[in-house]
């Protein structure tokens, strides 16, 4: 039982991570722009609240937790939302390509990212010595319910940032299914020129689809950086490949926000499986960290073949919009 409650809490705490980043692609995904730079916007937010968390703490003797947590948040969205600012104005406005453009973002986000990530070190004495104690400590708050037995542990053991994105999952959902704004984006991502033929200003929504998906998409770097590595910094390349694997989830998700939220602690489970079965070789342990991709290639080989419309991204996914040649 201690295995399963510890692979349960490993898997959230995991998906959670990717969760944020295909949560954000969704919401982009949906106005029609294909955002490939999430490990990039997940590299900016993650390296920016860290350093928010890391000049607070060092001006202040006495640091206060809630202000910390405030100030990481505050600079993760903000630098997140910037990248986000960026891709659109290369795409939307200038229209370039935009596989090529996330691409080279991403680029940019890690060589950013890991710049001031080292710097940081450098500041803190050495690598592995940056400390945001105070602020970290406070994102891995847990409830009092968490001390509840066998059911604490599995459903209150987790910081504030991993209930957020589940709450943020359903709002999303009702937001794209439920609201006039929400079914003007999908219009814009399924048939821009449709969309601005009847009064929906494409471009406006585009923007802030993309901007308001990048802020999200930064909170899972966040998450990463103070949740699952507690404050600190490496250059180990962990974030792009969560990066990578939250685009897969987007595809596994059908593009639908609630099928993410309990496809991600499904991938989290398929990630670290590997470590509570025994007598497994490196290459066996190897071959199961690749189970969350494999899914992800049948779900689309099945999705493909049934070629149900509910199933597949927007029409207009990937392709810039010219309004002179509607």
């Amino acid at each position: 039982m201690s295995n399963f409650i510890s692979l349960w809490q490993a898997a959230i705490t995991f998906g959670t991570v990717i969760l944020f980043g295909a949560l954000g692609e969704i919401l982009t995904e949906k106005s029609g722009n294909l955002n490939l730079c999430t490990p990039g916007i997940m590299y900016l937010g993650g390296i920016a609240a860290l350093a928010g968390a890391f000049f607070y703490e060092n001006g202040n003797p006495s640091p206060n937790p809630v202000v910390g947590v405030l100030v990481a948040l505050l600079c993760c969205v903000i630098a997140s939302a910037l990248g986000g600012l960026l891709f659109s104005f290369l795409t939307i406005t200038l229209r370039a390509n935009q596989n090529v453009t996330g691409l080279t973002l991403t680029i940019l986000g890690s060589g950013v990212a890991n710049f001031f990530g080292g710097s940081m070190n450098k500041l803190a004495g050495g690598v592995g010595q940056i400390s945001v104690a105070t602020t970290s400590a406070a994102f891995r708050a847990t409830t009092g319910l968490s001390g509840l037995g066998t059911v604490g542990k599995l459903l209150f053991s987790y910081g504030f940032l991993t209930y957020a994105a589940i709450v943020l999952a359903v709002v999303l959902s009702l937001f794209l299914n439920r609201t006039r704004k929400g079914l003007n984006l999908r219009a814009v991502g399924e048939s821009p020129a449709t969309a601005d033929a009847t009064g929906i200003n494409v471009t406006l929504y585009k923007y802030l689809a993309t901007c308001v998906g990048a802020a999200v998409t930064g909170l899972g770097g966040a998450f990463y950086v103070m949740n699952y590595i507690k404050g600190t910094w490496a250059n180990d390349g962990t974030i792009e490949g969560l990066g990578w694997l939250a685009l897969a989830l987007v595809i596994f998700a059908s593009w639908k926000t609630l099928n993410a939220l309990w496809g991600s602690y499904l991938f989290g489970i398929l990630y670290w499986l590997y470590f509570y079965i025994g007598g497994l070789t490196r290459y066996s342990q190897e071959l199961f960290k690749m189970l969350p991709y494999v899914v992800t290639i049948l779900v689309l080989v099945i999705t493909s073949m049934r070629k149900k419309k509910e199933n597949l991204g927007p029409a207009a996914l990937g392709l810039s919009y010219f309004r002179e040649e509607r």
